[in-house]
C-alpha cells in the first residue's frame, strides 16, 4: 500500500523491491504488498523445499544467525543450519500439520546460546521458517495462562460493545507495553473511526477521529483478514532482502502473506515517522468473516518489540473480542428485532381485524413508521399509492422504489439514495435513505428516512486522495506532515439501516401477503357462490333451440365478470345473452348479478335488444365503483313468418327459417357458422355499458335481423376467447372463424359416419356436435388464460331432433 494510513492506525504498506515501479496514486490499489521481497531485520527467514528439505530462499541477514553455514544455500538443509534436534521438531510439527504453534528453542550464535522463537507457515510448496530472537522484557507484563484467562474474563464481563472496546485497548496495552493502543472500527464504506483508546497521559487523544477508506485499500484489508497481527518493531529498520529475489523453483517472488517478519512500504514508514511513532503493531478484529476493525498500537520512545508470546496473547484477546463483539451485536439486534416483532404483531392484528383492503389499513397505522424508525412510508398495490408520515411527492416515491427494486421483491435498503440516483439529492430532507420490499406482484412497501447531518472529525482532509484521483495525478503520494483535526459536516445520508430492519420488513411482507391471499381466497369463494347462484351451469332445455355453453376461469382460478343467459320471452322467442363486467372478484360478480337481473327485466318488458342495452347502459353508469361492461343480445324467433323474417327465404319442405335479432354494446362480434364456414357478423358499433350513452330514439336502427337456417350455428362469446397480447383482434377473429367452420364440417362428417345403433340413448347428434365444437373453439386461438372465457352455441332444432335419445 502506498497511501498514508490513518493517524494512530498502522496500515499495511509493503516494501517495494527495485523490480517494482515508484509508487503513486495509480499503483496504490494494485500494489502487490504480499510479495515485498524483503523482511524486517529483527528476525531471519528461510524458505525450504518441502520435498528435499533444503533451503531455496533466505533473508540476507540470516548469515548473522547461521554464519558460514548459510554459504551453502540453496544446498543447505535445516539440519545443517539448526542442528538435528530443532530440525526434528520442525519436521514433527509439519507432519502433524501443527504449524500454528511456535517453537521455543536455543541456537548457538557466535559461540553463545540464543533463545529464539521459531514460527512456521506454508507458502505454496515452500515451508517458511521464521526465526526471531526472544527480546528482553521492556515494560509489558509477564505472559501466563492465568493472566490471559483473567483478561478474557474481564472482556467477557463487558456489558456492550463500547465497554468491550475500552477494556480491550486497556488489556492489550498492559500486555504489550505500547504507549498508545486504540480500537479502530470500519463503517460500511470502509471509513474508520477510533472508538476506544488507552494511552500515556501526556499524549493527545485520537478517540473519535475518523479516516477515509482510501487509507487502507482492499488488498491491505485482505491481509488483515488473513493475518491477525502485524508488528513493526522499529520504523527506522533497514529491510533485509530475500536471496534470491525470485524463487528458483517457481520463478516468482515468495508470497509472504502469512509472514510475521514481512517488510512494509517505505511510504508507511515515512508516515509513521511524521507522526513521531517509533514502533507499531496491529491486531485484527474479524466478525463473521469480515474485517470489523483493528487494534492499533503505537510507541514513541524508540524501538519496541513485545515477545512473540505477548503478541500471541494479544492476538488471542483480539480473537476473543471478535467473538464477543459478534455476540453483543447479535444480542442487541435480536432485542431490537424482538421488540419490532411484538409491534408488528399488534399492527398485523389490526390489519387482519379490519375488513378493508390490507395495504390501505397498514399504511394508515402510524406504528408502521415506528416499526422501522422511519420518517415516512408508502404502499403501492399496482393501482393506487398511499402514504403516511413525511414523504416526498408521489413521482419521487415511485422513482425511489424503482431504484431499489429487485425482481424477487426481497428487502433492499440504502442510507445514501443520491449515490444511487443523483437526481434524488433534492429530496434528502425527506428521503436521504430508503428501504423497500415487494408486495404481491407489482406492489411494494417503502420506508424513507430524512437526512441526518453529521459532524465528523477527520484525522486530516479525507478528500485529498479522491481529488488527486479525479484529476489523474501521477505524483508520488507523500504522507501528510500535519495531523491537525479536520472537521466536516456530512450531508445527504440518513441514519443507517441495520440488517434486522431488512429482516423485519421481510417478515411483514410475508404476513401481509398471507392476509391478502386469504382475503383473495375469501373473495373467490364469495364470487363463486354468486356466480353459481346467478350464472347457469348448463343450458336449459328450451323448445325449438339447442343451446350449449362453456365457461373457463382465468389463470389461477380468479373469477371475473362473465355471464350468460337463456331467457324464453314467449312461445316462439328466446333471448340469448353473453356479458362481461370489467374486473375480477366480488365487486365484479356483484355488478354482474345486478346487470343480469336488470337485462332480464328489460327484455321481458318487451324491449328490443338494442333498447334493452340502452337502458342497461344508464343503469351501469349509476352503480358505485365506476363499473363498465359489454354485452351482446340475440333474440331467436324459431317460428318466423315471411313478414318478420324480412329477407328470409322459405325452404321447400322445411317451413320458414328462424330469424335472429342481434344488438351489441362494445362486445366482440358474434359468429354464424354454416356450410363449413364461420362468418363474423358485422353489428353496428355501440359504446360499452357504463359510459352514459343512454337511451336513444334510434335504438331500433341498432338491431340487425338475419335469417337463421336450421343447419347454422350461432356463436356468442366473451373477449377472453379472442383477445391476445401478441396479436390484433382482426387476426384472432379470422383464426376463430376459420377454425369454427372447419371444425363444424369435420364434426358433421364424423357424425354422419356413425350408425344410430352405436351409441343409443345418449346425446342426440346436434348436442354431440355442439359439445365437441365447443371444446375445439376454446383452443382455436393460441394463448389465452389471462382472462375468463364464456361461449354459447345455439342452433334451431327440427321436430326429429327433439325426440329423446335419437340422432339427427
Amino acid at each position: 500500500m502506498v497511501t498514508p494510513t490513518p493517524a494512530g492506525v498502522p496500515g499495511d504498506p509493503q516494501q517495494l523491491t527495485p523490480a517494482y515501479p515508484v509508487a503513486d496514486l495509480t499503483t496504490c490499489e494494485s500494489e502487490p504488498i504480499h510479495v515485498p521481497g524483503a523482511i524486517q531485520p529483527h528476525g531471519v527467514l528461510l524458505a525450504v523445499d518441502r520435498s528435499t528439505r533444503r533451503v531455496v530462499v533466505a533473508s540476507r541477514n540470516a548469515i548473522e544467525l547461521f554464519g558460514d553455514r548459510l554459504g551453502r544455500v540453496p544446498r543447505a538443509t535445516l539440519t545443517e543450519l539448526m542442528g538435528p534436534e530443532l530440525a526434528g521438531r520442525i519436521s514433527e510439527a509439519e507432519s502433524l500439520d501443527n504449524l500454528e504453534e511456535p517453537l521455543h528453542a536455543e541456537l548457538e550464535v557466535g559461540g553463545q546460546a540464543v533463545a529464539v522463537d521459531v514460527v512456521l507457515h506454508a507458502s505454496g510448496d515452500r515451508l517458511v521458517v521464521e526465526v526471531e530472537p526472544t527480546p528482553a522484557p521492556d515494560g509489558g507484563v509477564g505472559v501466563s495462562y492465568r493472566a490471559t484467562r483473567a483478561a478474557v474474563g474481564r472482556l467477557a464481563g463487558s456489558a456492550d460493545v463500547t465497554v468491550l472496546c475500552d477494556r480491550l485497548a486497556r488489556e492489550i496495552r498492559i500486555l504489550t507495553g505500547f504507549d498508545r493502543v486504540m480500537v479502530y472500527r470500519f463503517d460500511a464504506q470502509w471509513n474508520g473511526e477510533v472508538v476506544a483508546e488507552d494511552r500515556r497521559a501526556d499524549l493527545n487523544a485520537f478517540h473519535g477521529l475518523r479516516y477515509p477508506a482510501s487509507d487502507i485499500p482492499a488488498q491491505a484489508r485482505r491481509l488483515y483478514t488473513e493475518n491477525w497481527t502485524r508488528l513493526i518493531a522499529d520504523v527506522g529498520y533497514v529491510p533485509s532482502q530475500l536471496q534470491p529475489l525470485l524463487d528458483p523453483g517457481t520463478g516468482a517472488p515468495l508470497d509472504l502473506s502469512h509472514s510475521v517478519l514481512r517488510s512494509v512500504s517505505p511510504i508507511h514508514i515515512e508516515y509513521l515517522k511524521n507522526m513521531g511513532v517509533d514502533a507499531s503493531m496491529s491486531v485484527s478484529l474479524i466478525v463473521e468473516g469480515r474485517l470489523w476493525g483493528l487494534v492499533a498500537c503505537h510507541h514513541y520512545r524508540g524501538p519496541h518489540r513485545p515477545s512473540y508470546d505477548a503478541r500471541s496473547a494479544a492476538e488471542f484477546l483480539g480473537q476473543t473480542a471478535s467473538q464477543l463483539i459478534a455476540e453483543r451485536v447479535r444480542s442487541r439486534e435480536r432485542d431490537q428485532a424482538l421488540a419490532a416483532q411484538e409491534l408488528m404483531s399488534e399492527v398485523l392484528a389490526s390489519v387482519s381485524a379490519s375488513g378493508r383492503e390490507p395495504l390501505a389499513t397498514l399504511i394508515e397505522d402510524q406504528r408502521l413508521l415506528q416499526l422501522l424508525d422511519a420518517g415516512g412510508a408508502a404502499a403501492w398495490d399496482g393501482h393506487q399509492l398511499r402514504t403516511c408520515g413525511q414523504v416526498p411527492p408521489y413521482a419521487t416515491l415511485r422513482r425511489i422504489a424503482r431504484v431499489l427494486s429487485r425482481q424477487d421483491g426481497a428487502a433492499t435498503f440504502t442510507d445514501h439514495l443520491s449515490l444511487l440516483d443523483p437526481g434524488l439529492a433534492d429530496v434528502a430532507d425527506l428521503a436521504a435513505g430508503a428501504l423497500r420490499v415487494g408486495i404481491d406482484g407489482d406492489g411494494w412497501l417503502l420506508w424513507v428516512r430524512p437526512e441526518q447531518p453529521q459532524v465528523v472529525d477527520w484525522g486530516g482532509d479525507p478528500h485529498n486522495a479522491e481529488i488527486a484521483r479525479q484529476e489523474g495525478s501521477q505524483v508520488r503520494i507523500s504522507p501528510r506532515l500535519s495531523f491537525e483535526k479536520w472537521r466536516e459536516v456530512v450531508l445527504g445520508r440518513s441514519t443507517p439501516w441495520r440488517p434486522w430492519h431488512g429482516a423485519t420488513a421481510e417478515r411483514l411482507r410475508s404476513q401481509v401477503t398471507g392476509i391478502m391471499l386469504g382475503r383473495s381466497r375469501d373473495q373467490i369463494t364469495i364470487a363463486e357462490t354468486l356466480q353459481r347462484a346467478i350464472v347457469l351451469d348448463e343450458a336449459p332445455m328450451v323448445p325449438g333451440v339447442a343451446v350449449h355453453s362453456r365457461y373457463r376461469p382465468a389463470a389461477g382460478g380468479q373469477l371475473g365478470g362473465d355471464w350468460w343467459d337463456v331467457l324464453p320471452l314467449d312461445e316462439h322467442r328466446i333471448a340469448l345473452v353473453v356479458g362481461d363486467v370489467a374486473g375480477h372478484g366480488v365487486a365484479a360478480a356483484a355488478a354482474m348479478a345486478q346487470l343480469r337481473t336488470a337485462l332480464r327485466a328489460y327484455l321481458l318488458e318487451g324491449h328490443s335488444p338494442a333498447s334493452a342495452l340502452d337502458r342497461l347502459d344508464a343503469l351501469v353508469a349509476t352503480l358505485p365503483g365506476g363499473h363498465t361492461a359489454t354485452a351482446v343480445v340475440a333474440v331467436l324467433d324459431h317460428a318466423a313468418t315471411g313478414e318478420t323474417a324480412g329477407r328470409a327465404v322459405a325452404h321447400e319442405g322445411r317451413g320458414r327459417p328462424a330469424v335472429v335479432e342481434l344488438a351489441s354494446a362494445g362486445h366482440p362480434a358474434p359468429l354464424l357458422i354454416s356450410a363449413g364456414a364461420g362468418h363474423v357478423l358485422d353489428l353496428p358499433s355501440r359504446p360499452m355499458l357504463g359510459l352514459g350513452f343512454g337511451v336513444t330514439s334510434g335504438a331500433a336502427e341498432e338491431v340487425v335481423r338475419l335469417p337463421w337456417p336450421e343447419d347454422a350455428l350461432l356463436l356468442l362469446y366473451s373477449d377472453g376467447l379472442v383477445e391476445r397480447r401478441d396479436a390484433g383482434l382482426e387476426q384472432t377473429l379470422a383464426l376463430l372463424a376459420e377454425a369454427a367452420g372447419r371444425s363444424a364440417a369435420d364434426l358433421r362428417g364424423a357424425d354422419d359416419a356413425v350408425s344410430a345403433d352405436d351409441e343409443p340413448f345418449v346425446l342426440d347428434g346436434v348436442d354431440r356436435q355442439m359439445h365437441a365444437l365447443a371444446d375445439r373453439l376454446l383452443t382455436a386461438v393460441p394463448g389465452g388464460a389471462d382472462d375468463d372465457t364464456t361461449l354459447v352455441l345455439a342452433r334451431p332444432r327440427t321436430t326429429s331432433q327433439v325426440r329423446a335419445g335419437r340422432r339427427d
